[in-house]
């Protein structure tokens, strides 16, 4: 993406989001083919297979929004898609079944780079057993020009932990990598306790935020909140990112953590997915927030 079309993007109400460490970054280009310079979409919460007031168009928004990543002017160099692709259901059939219908879906997009990771609605009742079946392992680590993306599973545990295992695994992970090396910190749930009695909080995320604060250059992004929200915890940046299915409220704003109102007269109001621009230099990433759909 060019400054020209993102300037566009954000005329036609994409809206830029510059937050804490990532103002410095206003005005980078973007360059996908350039020496580590790229940028990855992030979508999150889905819900596919969700029927109810919150969402009248359930059925046609994550096609919609996979139209509008389609139509981007410059591909990303991949997707990834932060937890709770289905909306939750205690049949095993009918949760295989949603999973199965959300991949053809995907199967739509004209970047075939995908990256996936359950959420609860997706993995707590089986520990991630059908998603693993569809999607493969629940965590994992890859590399991409120079930046080391993690994705822990804070979601098939139902009691809302990463546990001892996978923390060992991270640790093993990062072991030979450099402490100045740019590292991005895929997840569902917060890492850090956003709002513990609507289960916006990961209870032993702490532990991973220690083992990864000797890194100099760690941004988190996740989901499960179903809006933005921009925290530090010391030099860790964590993005949350808004839904697919229907907006949340804001932390504590409210008793219940019940979806806002669907608006007919502004529909996917508070819905939309993400552009990440980041580089292997280790420069603080950049996060464009775009609609479901773009605005004529």
């Amino acid at each position: 993406m060019q400054r020209r079309d993102f300037l566009a993007l954000a005329a036609a109400g994409g809206g830029a989001v510059f937050s804490g460490a990532l103002s410095g970054c206003a005005g980078a280009g973007v360059n996908s083919a350039g020496t580590g310079d790229f940028y990855f979409v992030q979508l999150s919460d889905t819900h596919w297979g969700y029927a109810g007031p919150a969402n009248p168009d359930a059925k046609v928004t994550l096609p919609k929004a996979i139209a509008s990543v389609n139509a981007l002017s410059q591909p990303p160099d991949f997707i990834v898609f932060t937890g709770d692709l289905t909306h939750t259901t205690d049949d095993p059939a009918e949760r295989r079944r949603r999973l199965a219908e959300f991949k053809r879906l995907t199967d739509e997009l004209k970047v075939r780079n995908l990256r996936f990771m359950p959420g609860e609605h997706d993995a707590s009742l089986d520990r991630g057993a059908a998603y693993q079946e569809l999607f493969g392992p629940t965590h994992y680590s890859l590399d991409h020009k120079g930046v080391h993306f993690i994705a822990l599973d804070n979601v098939s545990d139902p009691g809302s932990r990463i546990g001892e295992q996978q923390l060992d695994w991270l640790k093993s992970d990062l072991a030979l990598r450099e402490r100045a090396a740019p590292i991005v910190v895929l997840t569902h749930r917060p890492l850090f306790d956003l709002m513990p009695k609507w289960d916006w909080a990961t209870r032993d995320g702490a532990q991973a935020i220690e083992i990864l604060m000797p890194f100099q250059n760690v941004t988190v992004f996740y989901g499960h909140i179903h809006q933005e929200n921009h925290r530090m915890t010391g030099h860790i940046a964590h993005h949350s990112a808004k839904s697919l299915i229907f907006a949340l409220p804001a932390p504590g704003s409210q008793e219940q953590r019940t979806p806002l109102p669907w608006n007919a007269d502004a529909p996917y109001a508070g819905l939309g997915f993400r552009e990440v621009a980041t580089s292997g230099q280790a420069a603080a990433p950049r996060i464009t927030e775009m609609p479901v759909v773009a605005k004529a």
